[in-house]
């Protein structure tokens, strides 16, 4: 069931008005930077008002320049909206040089920019301001490495067409490209042999039915799945018993390549009876083979 009242945050540059427009898309009653002081009162006000009940539900944005910066209030604000049933927090962010990146390229204005700080500095002084509403965040979505359209179907996945219990991503990623910064954990394959070192299987990937041989003949693979899986199978099943609602399982080799794709793929095949709302995606996968 997709939550009825969605609050969207995040660093600007990172999405928030791309995933603000999906959901409009997707029928939801969306509105944009409204001040936090006024969520918990709009929120009582418009999910009990029959005017909205055509909508399939409810997304505001929270822009960073509304937060005070370690405001009493702001702890309030979120003890507050945890208490909200039906309600989903999402936040979205991207590494400081995409950012800076981003606002670059499109000569966009950073709203906390100002004469007596630059682009960085801004940045910097946003993530501050934001750390209150990320900590308490239900579903982080880091988009470093997705595009609008990426993003997008990432969204409509996740959030729009959720189904009942724990959704759970399994994601396999290169850790020479950076650890996924919204994953809930993360576990290293770098220990298991590496078929990057056979010429033959070199160009192929976790996803070949060659290399899944050459790792499963090796009896090391076996063992360490086995584990992976038993730890992480039992972590889930606590956190859905905890009515929590997303997890984000991310799995990772040198390129993202090989091994943590067969890993990634293996777990998300032998859990997906016990969490049908299970998803996976491979980061890297993609670069990888370019």
């Amino acid at each position: 069931m997709t939550p009825k009242l969605i609050i969207i945050s995040g660093s600007s540059g990172a999405g928030k008005s791309s995933a603000l427009r999906l959901l409009e898309d997707e029928g939801y009653y969306c509105v944009d930077n409204l001040p936090p002081r006024l969520l918990p009162e709009f929120s009582e006000e418009i999910m009990g008002h029959p005017e909205y009940e055509r909508f399939r539900g409810v997304a505001v944005c929270v822009d960073a320049r509304a937060i005070k910066i370690g405001a009493h209030d702001n702890s309030e604000l979120m003890s507050h909206l945890a208490t909200l049933p039906d309600r989903l927090i999402i936040f979205l962010d991207a590494q400081p040089q995409v950012l800076l990146k981003r606002f670059s390229e499109t000569r966009r204005r950073h709203p906390l920019a100002g004469p007596d700080n630059s682009l960085p500095e801004a940045i910097s002084r946003e993530r501050k301001h934001l750390e209150t509403i990320a900590a308490n965040a239900d579903l982080l979505i880091d988009t470093t490495d997705l595009t609008p359209r990426a993003l997008r179907d990432m969204i409509t996945s996740r959030v729009v067409q959720q189904r009942d219990g724990l959704s759970v991503l399994f994601e396999s990623f290169a850790f020479k490209r950076g650890v996924p910064t919204d994953a809930d954990f993360v576990f290293d394959a770098r220990a298991l042999p590496n078929p990057f070192w056979r010429d033959e299987l070199r160009p192929q990937t976790g996803l070949d039915t060659e290399v899944i041989q050459f790792l499963e003949n090796d009896p090391r693979c076996l063992t360490f799945f086995d584990k992976l899986k038993d730890f992480i199978a039992s972590v889930l099943r606590d956190f859905d018993q905890s009515d929590r609602s997303y997890m984000t399982i991310a799995i990772g080799c040198t390129g993202g390549q090989h091994r943590s794709v067969y890993l990634t793929e293996k777990l998300h095949r032998d859990l997906i009876a016990q969490f049908p709302a299970a998803q996976i995606r491979h980061r890297d996968l993609q670069e990888a083979c370019s």
